[in-house]
């Protein structure tokens, strides 16, 4: 009879204890174990040294660590690569890493697809699957730790098949930031969401600070309120306009948690810190929401508010019905704000040449949404 393994990569530190334990095991092993899949990178239980033959022999038998498959790497003139990862089911998704001279942030994906359906947004136009599990949240992370640390280690080619041998194994990249902003809507995954990143931040894992794992989040209130009281990371919140009927066509949910709403609990998430802000994120879309006016609004919607704002240069994908905004408009957009005394930064695209910049995150989705046929469907009626 099969024996249905536990996929290690599903537990942080806690639920590897209470593991460890219901086995008879001491409750140490868990940070033992924890050391060897994350720290050093290692998936085979017979390479790890500091635990007994026994117990070697019994995590053989009753744990795997399971992994995302590597189906592809493409690597931007900019340094920014991108990674098309397989799941269970024959799902992909997408995770992105950008390199800068101070930091590495690793961009990863919480669903397959996203549930909702921004309309400025590649991942959104294709639809929705699943949530992603534990395990394949924070494989993206296991994967590109990996990888990153193989290439700077002077390799050049990366036997996929092969990626979790002990031939592969290296030091530890230079990732100093994740961010929750690839495929999907993080709150609405929360509980899968919530343990991989008790895993990003545990020291025997990743040892990531709260500051440098931001979740971004269309507004899902209810999770939101929830968040603040399990994990505290940082937070960024995809606004794009400044008004609730601008704000319903470009991000439908706000048609359920308005931008009042949506601000209040903001402000509540990092009530009683008083160094921390949320970022507002404002894709720029030429004659949509750039204009002056519209800037303005946005100073009046935030002032007072511990918020700083990221322009966004809209990044087109086939589908989309979007110009970028100039150059000269997201300027004077930049300038409204800065005038007011809002930090405001204008965000450098990177990877748009691999279709790895922001919003353009597509993978590979059964929709079980349906939502382009349906598209299809209304096109072809009008």
């Amino acid at each position: 009879m099969d024996i249905t393994k536990t996929n290690l990569l599903d537990l942080d530190h806690k639920a590897m204890v209470d593991w460890f334990v219901k086995m008879g095991e001491r409750s140490f092993r868990a940070s033992q174990v924890m050391k060897w899949i994350h720290q050093r990178g290692v998936t085979d239980f017979g390479q790890m040294t500091d635990l007994n033959k026994l117990l070697r022999t019994t995590l053989e038998n009753t744990a795997e660590i399971r992994l995302p498959e590597i189906l592809s790497e493409h690597i931007s003139a900019d340094g920014t690569y991108k990674w098309l990862l397989r799941l269970d089911g024959g799902n992909c998704i997408e995770t992105v890493y950008i390199p800068e001279t101070d930091r590495g942030t690793l961009c990863i994906s919480s669903q397959v697809g996203c549930a909702l359906e921004c309309s400025f947004c590649s991942t959104g136009y294709q639809g929705f699957n699943r949530n992603l599990s534990v395990a394949e949240i924070v494989g993206q992370i296991w994967i590109a730790h990996k990888v990153i640390g193989f290439r700077e280690n002077g390799h050049t080619e990366i036997p996929t098949e092969s990626l979790s041998a002990s031939s592969l194994r290296s030091g530890r990249s230079k990732i100093t930031n994740v961010v929750l902003m690839g495929m999907g809507e993080p709150l609405l995954n929360f509980d899968k969401v919530v343990t991989a990143i008790n895993i990003m931040l545990h020291d025997d894992a990743y040892g990531l600070s709260k500051r440098r794992v931001t979740l971004s989040t269309s507004g899902v209130i209810p999770a939101l309120e929830r968040l603040r009281e399990v994990a505290d990371v940082s937070l960024a919140v995809s606004l794009h306009a400044s008004d609730d009927e601008l704000r319903n066509e470009l991000v439908p949910l706000n048609k359920k948690y308005p931008i009042k709403e949506l601000l209040d609990a903001c402000d509540a998430y990092v009530s009683g810190s008083p160094r921390k802000k949320v970022t507002y994120e404002y894709v720029m879309l030429d004659g949509v929401n750039d204009s002056v006016k519209q800037a303005k609004r946005l100073v009046k919607l935030l002032e007072g508010r511990p918020a700083k704002v990221n322009l966004i240069p809209f990044n087109p994908f086939p589908e989309a019905d979007y110009k970028r905004s100039p150059k000269s408009s997201i300027d004077r957009f930049r300038d409204v704000l800065l005038a007011s005394g809002l930090v405001t930064i204008t965000r450098k695209t990177r990877g748009d040449d691999i279709d790895g910049a922001c919003g353009q995150l597509a993978g590979q989705i059964v929709d079980k949404t349906r939502r382009q046929q349906k598209r299809a469907a209304i096109a072809a009626k009008g």
